[in-house]
């Protein structure tokens, strides 16, 4: 409605308002919206703020050390070669008073040429208890009153690795008494030295003590180290002992050589019955074969990724509950992990072998 004035028209409010020059656009200004925004930029900065002042506050508890290190026994066990080999003379040149446990008299000989004489060996066989009870008795002579500062489990085995339709029980006893069992043993024989030092307890798990992608007794084995490392550190926490576990991705470690593994699969596949080699076929074996090893291949060499987990471990006054190795664990399998199933199922198999009488 207009109201004239002489020759001149003049709109009303309520026609100015609902002009197209004026009337109010989606993209207009909105004060609500504004300060929504802005509460949604505090709250990312806040997050940001103590997400900082966290990983600040864990880098310098985390570089600081325990006291009178040179004073402080630490038994390794599997020093033979790899990860032991690595972290007995790692932890020798720090000063440590080392005991290293090998399998053989060759692998002792060969190490205590390579460092001080601080450090010393004994052999120690993890899935004989005789082995285990003489090692102990070792220890406790050489450690006295001062307890064990340090127990690192890192004696393990690995094959045989195939489907488990393949194997028996057999195959899976080989690896779980070494990883395992003989890990539980050791570390029950020798945890009285360990209390009355108020040390450290290491266990070598791996990330397939996380994420499962082949069968045979390993990936169990590490499942198992995982929740013993698990149950003893609530156990020891009222004992002033702290436990750690070392979550390594695909390391090149003598454990596992390229042509042992071949022979070893081999041999496996030989004694798989004749029904269920009809199933999988001879192309899914040659398959997963070539895949396998490639994987092994894939592994890092610098095994100072791991030993360097272990060391803190072993060294600092605020270690961490779970260390992962390698940049494969960090970037890859542990986000793997924490994935649905079904996406694990996805990523995992993807580019396995079919079998030949598969759906």
């Amino acid at each position: 409605m207009f109201f004239t004035m002489g020759r001149f028209a003049v709109p009303s409010q309520s026609e100015v308002n609902s002009s197209p020059g004026t009337r109010r656009t989606r993209g207009s200004w909105n004060p609500r919206q504004e300060e929504t925004s802005l509460q949604l930029v505090r709250m990312w900065l806040y997050l940001a703020a103590l997400l900082g002042l966290y990983y600040l506050r864990r880098w310098y508890r985390e570089r600081q050390t325990v006291e009178n290190l040179q004073d402080k026994y630490v038994l390794i066990t599997g020093c033979d070669s790899g990860f032991g080999n690595l972290l007995a003379r790692q932890l020798d040149v720090r000063g440590l008073r080392v005991l290293a446990a090998c399998l053989t008299e060759k692998g002792a000989e060969q190490l205590r040429k390579a460092t001080s004489e601080r450090l010393q060996t004994v052999i120690l066989d993890v899935t004989s208890t005789d082995s285990i009870a003489a090692a102990t008795a070792w220890v406790k002579a050489q450690v006295g009153d001062r307890g064990l500062w340090g127990l690192v489990n890192n004696a393990g085995t690995v094959l045989p690795v195939a489907p488990n339709e393949w194997l028996t029980k057999a195959d899976f006893v080989k690896v779980l008494d070494v990883n395992l069992i003989g890990l539980i043993e050791v570390t029950l024989s020798v945890l009285p030295l360990v209390k009355r030092a108020r040390g450290r307890v290491v266990n070598v798990s791996s990330i397939l003590g996380r994420l499962v992608f082949y069968g045979g007794g390993y990936c169990p084995s590490k499942y198992g180290v995982e929740a013993f490392s698990d149950s003893l550190r609530l156990e020891l926490l009222p004992f002033g002992v702290k436990v750690c576990l070392i979550e390594p991705g695909a390391f090149k470690t003598p454990i596992i050589n390229p042509q042992t593994t071949k022979d070893i699969l081999q041999e496996v596949w030989s004694h798989v019955p004749a029904e269920i080699k009809v199933t999988y076929g001879q192309h899914y074996f040659e398959t997963y074969q070539k895949q396998f090893l490639q994987l092994i291949d894939t592994g890092s060499r610098n095994l100072s990724l791991v030993t360097d987990c272990m060391e803190h471990a072993l060294t600092a006054r605020h270690p961490r509950t779970r260390y992962s190795a390698g940049w494969d664990a960090k970037l890859y399998y542990l986000p793997v992990s924490y994935m649905p199933a079904s996406w694990q199922d996805f990523l995992l198999t993807r580019k396995q072998p079919k079998p030949a009488h598969g759906i």
